[in-house]
């Protein structure tokens, strides 16, 4: 297991200027951090990946598709096109970075909804859309690891039984599944369960608490989501998103109008202990 540490809270665009920052981070005890992947070039991120290697922190990437003229399940076929190259950029990207992970709800656009349930041909051309992302993300070594959200930010894949069953119909071994604790605490009946029952496709993990905040000062059940973990033999990483004010188009997008922590490092800090010690109380 490894823990690691999302630059969300901070930055959708990591560089030499958060060096301090990433250095404490290191010092706090984490095993890696997760950069977003949204803007910028291949050099850019492989000097970030060499700054990482000097810092001795590993790496994975998150992304998202924020932009409906990029969706991957449109009926127009250039739209899907666009979507494709994009995530197609984003594994270029995290593949300059030395990620071999790139996870995020990269399967439809955030925040954009039909008015109804998914339908059958959007579910079609989803299988199309994820089979060429995954023939990429293979050339490069890289994993995907589709996110289910939460309703009220996407309607293409809510549960983790949804989504594991599309993972299914994919059967590409390049496009697995991702846990989130926050979004599966709004819309998993049995939380735990849905992590236990769909443990085979799940290949990464993000720690985050029920208000987004400092994980542990909330309502997910930890020591039943770190016993469940262990109990299935995960062994990948398990990494801290929280989000924050200081972006204002990030805050807006993910629905955060109020700080959850007097400051971005108690959510770090306390956060790598809740996980150090209830992974070690599992065992």
């Amino acid at each position: 297991m490894k823990i690691g540490m999302c630059m969300f809270l901070w930055t959708t665009s990591v560089d030499r200027s958060h060096e301090a920052l990433l250095r404490d981070i290191k010092a706090t005890g984490f095993d890696g951090v997760e950069i977003p992947v949204f803007s910028g070039t291949l050099d850019d991120y492989r000097r970030l990946g060499t700054l990482l290697d000097r810092l001795g922190l590993e790496r994975t990437a998150v992304s998202a598709i924020g932009d409906s003229e990029m969706n991957l399940i449109a009926p127009d076929a250039a739209t899907r096109r666009r979507g494709i190259d994009y995530v197609k950029w984003a594994i270029d990207c995290s593949d300059a970075l030395g990620a071999t992970m790139l996870s995020g709800p990269l399967h439809s656009t955030l925040g954009k909804f039909s008015g109804s349930g998914p339908t059958a041909a959007e579910l079609k051309r989803s299988i199309s859309s994820q089979r060429a992302i995954g023939d990429h993300a293979a050339k490069h070594g890289v994993t995907i690891g589709l996110e289910a959200l939460n309703r009220f930010e996407c309607y293409l894949f809510n549960t983790m039984d949804d989504l594991a069953s599309h993972i299914d119909s994919i059967g590409h071994p390049n496009i697995r599944a991702m846990y989130d604790t926050f979004h599966s605490n709004i819309e998993e009946a049995d939380p735990i369960g849905a992590f236990t029952r769909n443990s085979e496709r799940i290949v990464h993990v993000h720690i985050s608490e029920n208000d987004r905040g400092v994980p542990g000062r909330g309502n997910i059940p930890w020591a039943e989501t770190f016993g469940a973990l262990r109990a299935s033999g995960y062994d990948g990483w398990l990494t801290i998103e929280a989000f924050g004010r200081a972006l204002k188009e990030l805050a807006a997008a993910t629905k955060v109008w109020r700080d959850f922590s007097e400051t971005p490092e108690s959510v770090y800090r306390e956060g790598y202990r809740l996980i150090r010690d209830g992974w070690r109380a599992a065992a």
